[in-house]
């Protein structure tokens, strides 16, 4: 299995908190990549590393940032064996490529043909968090049907449907449907879903295939990675697996959160 962390964002409503906070309590986190802020005593993506690090299965780990970035992650990524850094050649928000097409070029770079992991690097979750549960999960829908596909589900409040993916499944917690960001009234489902999908290798040729379909779409239709899922959860078996929540660093009260809690998780 590879992981892929998507990294290549840039990080514009938090950066607009950054610009607009009168506190000066943050102004240290200036010009640094969400992925690498710091959340309890090490850079928010290291966290990923250190659990990433127990898994013999995952060989590889591909970090797809953008140009602008790229030196500080390669800084980064100095202390990690097995992680390689890709540059997707864009140097602003109007130039980027969207999450889809930034994972298609790993792909394609690195001809992968495997099962693949892929997270946001601006997400953490809370301590009930196992990869080696969810993997075990995988790998035992992997016996029943090799073409089957997992991500994960928490629940959300109805006032947060609008910020969230939300996931629609059957009695047997296969995915039925997934509407992005809907209003409370659009779903009686309250199943969101994170950044966190793991494909299986026939799955994988269909990203490509994916982007083919959207190439004359907008960029938006290309970007958030839930849309592949809306696309594909009719072509192949995509199953949850539950967890209690999760943290989306997407700006400023979000990360002081989350810093909050992964402190107290240090301190414990």
């Amino acid at each position: 299995m590879k992981a892929i962390i998507l990294a290549a964002g840039y990080g514009t409503r938090l950066n607009r908190d950054l610009q607009n906070d009168k506190s000066g309590d943050f102004k240290h986190l200036h010009g640094i990549p969400k992925p690498l802020l710091p959340v309890g005593h090490q850079p928010l993506i290291s966290h990923w590393m250190t659990t990433i690090n127990k898994i013999d299965s995952i060989d590889v780990v591909y970090v797809i940032t953008n140009d602008l970035y790229y030196g500080h992650f390669e800084d980064w990524a100095k202390e990690f064996q097995q992680v390689k850094v890709v540059n997707d050649g864009t140097r602003s928000n109007e130039e980027r490529l969207g999450a889809i097409a930034c994972l298609q070029l790993v792909i394609t770079q690195f001809n992968i043909i495997d099962h693949i992991l892929v997270l946001g690097g601006d997400t953490l979750f809370y301590e009930d968090f196992s990869l080696s549960d969810i993997l075990a999960k995988f790998d035992e829908l992997q016996n029943i049907n090799c073409e089957s596909n997992l991500v994960l589900s928490y629940l959300c409040k109805d006032e947060e449907t609008g910020k969230v993916g939300i996931l629609e499944i059957n009695e047997k917690f296969q995915v039925t449907g997934f509407k992005e960001k809907p209003h409370s009234t659009e779903t009686t489902s309250r199943r969101a879903c994170p950044c966190f999908y793991i494909y299986s290798k026939s799955t994988v040729p269909l990203i490509e295939k994916f982007l083919q379909d959207k190439q004359n779409s907008p960029l938006e239709e290309r970007d958030a990675p839930g849309n592949f899922l809306l696309w594909v959860h009719s072509r192949k078996p995509v199953f949850i697996h539950q967890i209690c929540g999760r943290f989306d660093v997407g700006n400023l009260p979000m990360y002081t959160e989350c810093t909050k809690y992964f402190q107290k998780s240090c301190n414990t």
